[in-house]
């Protein structure tokens, strides 16, 4: 019967964790080249997902988005999954901002932006677009090399997905997950381990 009990206990500690990651954070694989030089495609990056329930998203600010489109609004969240129905992109233009793209500058409300993480200047020109309530205009750092807002797209809120928090494996290094995956089930099966010596203990002492 304790055997047991601790075997629930640890299951439930495992489920809370599981849902409380599903609402708050998320993985994400960058498998584009949109946002180089800032990330490369196969870096794994880390995205918050609470962060735009109390708050709204700042110019600047490197966001995952779904791909407009998609209609793909997947409710579990595996840690490693790749996510090709969903963007990742620096928010430009805020609602009301308007936004010109021309002589290879981007510029909002009639400043030109200062930008030392693209690869380098858009070669295209973008006319004055005010942008709406409750939309965001959004660009790769790629600028030459990227399908975003320049193309004819903004971004609603509600599809808007995260800010990206940080960085945890880049492309450089060899895939994390062929590491993490065993690493993760050697560290499940000593928990569940330890479990049963705990309860073997205990009915030895009762």
């Amino acid at each position: 019967m304790r055997l047991l009990r601790e075997f629930l206990i640890t299951l439930l500690i495992a489920v809370i964790i599981f849902i409380g990651l599903q609402i708050s954070i998320k993985s994400f694989e960058v498998f584009n080249v949109s946002m180089q030089p800032t990330y490369y495609e196969g870096d794994l990056i880390i995205v918050n997902k609470l962060v735009y329930h109390f708050d709204n998203p700042k110019r600047g600010e490197v966001i995952v988005l779904y791909a407009p489109g998609s209609e793909a609004r997947p409710t579990l969240d595996l840690f490693f999954t790749q996510h090709t129905t969903q963007f990742i992109k620096r928010v430009i233009g805020l609602p009301g901002d308007k936004v010109e793209i021309m002589n290879q500058q981007v510029f909002v409300n009639g400043t030109a932006l200062v930008e030392p993480y693209i690869k380098e200047p858009p070669k295209y020109f973008y006319p004055e677009q005010t942008i709406p309530a409750g939309m965001y205009f959004v660009l790769g750092d790629n600028r030459n090399n990227s399908n975003d807002s320049h193309t004819g797209w903004l971004v609603p809120g509600g599809d808007i997905i995260g800010k990206v928090w940080f960085r945890y494996w880049t492309a450089e290094y060899p895939d994390i997950r062929l590491v993490m995956i065993p690493v993760f089930g050697v560290i499940v099966s000593v928990l569940l381990i330890l479990v049963i010596l705990d309860a073997v203990k205990g009915n030895k002492t009762d």
